[in-house]
């Protein structure tokens, strides 16, 4: 096996993974989602701000989704609370992503750097996930940039480590040692080499991390400190819901329905990933 076929293998592996049932559902959902998000001002010409004396409306011709407490459109919200969560989780995973990875080659440097890198991952993950959002939120206040933050510090561990196990466990593989045999240097090894074959989990952990996201965002905003009022969220139009989950129940469906949705998409896709990868 030589070492240059494997990205290409790899490359393979992740369409045919995501040519599988769980795949193309999962990457349906998401794409068909992201698509009616992005067309918004083309699907509906209702402001998603606008207030209006037609409060609490059921679903009709004129606003498919009813209209919330303030009579807005939920049709017009849920689209812009869609795009608004895709926008935080496509900004703050690649963000945990980069510094993941950043902070696992420094981590396989010397044993001094891996010890200071597994502790401050330590650090993080000892905080309950609701602590480290409201202690960010206190720092900055709410708003996207809280979001962004609470889920990359979250979720750069999970890249770091992951990487870290990849590269330990595929510099002692046989084409790395005759690598360092033939004469190359350590870190030629390491990017040229080790670090490709070691890459596979971060593409798995990247739409996982995305599926993560959305329930972050939507976690926050329902407490009161994630994107704020009147921007339109999942999360914070669930929270406006929830006095009216008896008599309205209408209110509530469609950004329920819409985040279950890209929670089960992304974790489809992340699914075929990993069996893909595995075969």
């Amino acid at each position: 096996m030589t070492t240059t076929t494997l990205p290409l293998r790899a490359r393979n592996r992740y369409v045919g993974g995501l040519l599988t049932v769980r795949g193309i559902t999962g990457l349906a959902l998401v794409s068909g989602l992201a698509l009616a998000a992005l067309l918004a001002p083309l699907l509906t010409s209702a402001d998603p701000l606008a207030q209006s004396g037609d409060a609490l409306l059921g679903p009709s011709s004129r606003h498919p989704f009813g209209t919330d407490d303030l009579g807005r459109d939920l049709f017009s919200r849920v689209l812009h609370g869609i795009r608004a969560d895709l926008a935080i989780g496509l900004t703050a995973v690649p963000l945990a992503a980069a510094a993941g990875c950043a902070l696992a080659l420094l981590s396989v440097s010397s044993r001094a750097a891996d010890a200071a890198v597994q502790r401050a991952f330590d650090l993080v993950l000892a905080f309950p996930g609701l602590i480290l959002a409201l202690t960010v939120t206190a720092i900055w206040g709410p708003g996207r940039l809280p979001v962004v933050a609470v889920i990359a510090l979250a979720e750069t561990p999970a890249f770091g480590r992951l990487l870290r196990g990849g590269i330990l466990v595929q510099r002692e593989r046989e084409y790395a040692l005759a690598a360092h045999v033939g004469g190359a240097g350590r870190l030629r090894v390491l990017f040229r080499h080790v670090l490709p074959n070691a890459i596979d989990p971060i593409v798995v952990q990247i739409a996982t991390a995305l599926s993560i996201a959305v329930f972050i965002e939507g976690a926050m905003s329902f407490i009161g400190v994630g994107i704020r009022p009147p921007e339109p969220s999942l999360g914070s139009i669930l929270s406006q819901s929830t006095g009216y989950m008896g008599t309205h129940p209408s209110f509530a469906v469609a950004p329920l329905v819409a985040v279950t949705a890209l929670v089960i998409g992304f974790t489809l896709v992340g699914e075929a990933l990993n069996r893909g990868i595995r075969q």
